[in-house]
């Protein structure tokens, strides 16, 4: 299982924009990596200042927002809809998209129900639970 250090899939979004910019070719993830990069424009300052960014802290707590882990969400939550894992969450997926009439949004929704999940499983010490997960998409953001 792919299971990359926090530098490392950090360098990978760097080395993704990097190559971008200088036109080199890139693989079929860093060319996913990219198709997310370039929806979010907020951070592509950031991503040309690997030397003030690269071990840089986002604290929760203090209102930080790690652009790193936003984007390597947009990416599981591909994963996922490319693969429909956990079974249930394309079509749950389009339902996010019929109610908000656009992918990033829907995406942005789906990554909310995520984030939910996973703080949950590390609360409770326990593993991945599309229970929880499914619960928050079918509420349907009306909470």
């Amino acid at each position: 299982m792919f299971d990359p250090t926090r530098a490392q899939a950090r360098r990978f979004f760097f080395d993704t924009w990097r190559k971008y910019q200088q036109r080199e070719v890139l693989s079929a993830m860093e060319g996913m990596a990219l198709d997310v990069i370039l929806l979010h424009p907020e951070y592509h300052a950031l991503l040309d200042d690997m030397e003030r960014y690269q071990d840089k802290d986002y604290l929760p707590e203090m209102g930080d927002t790690n652009p790193f882990l936003h984007m390597s969400m947009h990416l599981a939550i591909r994963e996922q809809l490319s693969i429909d894992q956990p079974a249930g969450i394309h079509q749950r997926f389009e339902r996010q998209l019929a109610r908000t009439g656009d992918a990033h949004a829907a995406t942005h929704r789906v990554m909310e129900c995520l984030a939910e999940m996973i703080w949950q499983a590390q609360r409770s010490q326990s593993s991945f639970d599309a229970g929880i997960y499914f619960a928050c998409l079918d509420r349907g953001g009306e909470e």
